[in-house]
């Protein structure tokens, strides 16, 4: 008899838990937008790593063709990866850490410049150079000197402050 009294309490209990279940259900995990746009620079970047393979496989008895293709690769693809941390990264400008990434995207980018206005030099050299130079200026500038606080996406403007900017 006491046997059955706890059986029949602890199913009223299991009930009671199912039916708090079926009314209060746990909050949904929200989902990330899959559209065209999330998938793009994923299918850049594999696009740039097949036309790298095949830069490599055509210039494969050349060894400085070869570096050059794959060091301007690789070097796109640890920008492209530290510009994500630096995105992700929260907005305090005075962060020392946001200031090394900002550093290591100056730095990134100034050596794929370099690297392409080599490969370029016998065209024109003076205009490349110079170009080059005023790229590399401009571009310490504007990530160390001006340092923005935030950088604006499109979708985070709003009529006001595009007003403003204008």
């Amino acid at each position: 008899m006491a046997d059955e009294k706890a059986r029949a309490e602890q199913n009223r209990q299991d009930t009671n838990q199912n039916q708090n279940q079926n009314q209060n259900p746990p909050p949904a995990q929200p989902r990330r937008a899959l559209d065209a746009f999330s998938r793009l620079p994923s299918a850049a970047l594999i696009f740039l790593a097949f036309n790298t393979a095949v830069a490599v496989y055509r210039a494969r008895g050349y060894p400085w063709p070869v570096a050059f293709v794959v060091l301007s690769f690789l070097d796109l693809l640890l920008m492209f990866h530290i510009l994500h941390l630096l995105v992700a990264a929260p907005p305090n400008s005075n962060s020392p850490r946001r200031c090394r990434l900002r550093t290591a995207v100056w730095f990134l980018a100034s050596f794929i410049t370099a690297m392409l206005s080599y490969g370029v030099a016998d065209m024109m050299l003076a205009v490349v150079w110079c170009a080059a130079a005023l790229a590399v200026g401009l571009g310490f500038y504007w990530l160390s000197i001006y340092a923005p606080d935030s950088y604006l996406l499109p979708t985070d403007l709003k009529d006001d402050d595009i007003c403003d900017m204008l």
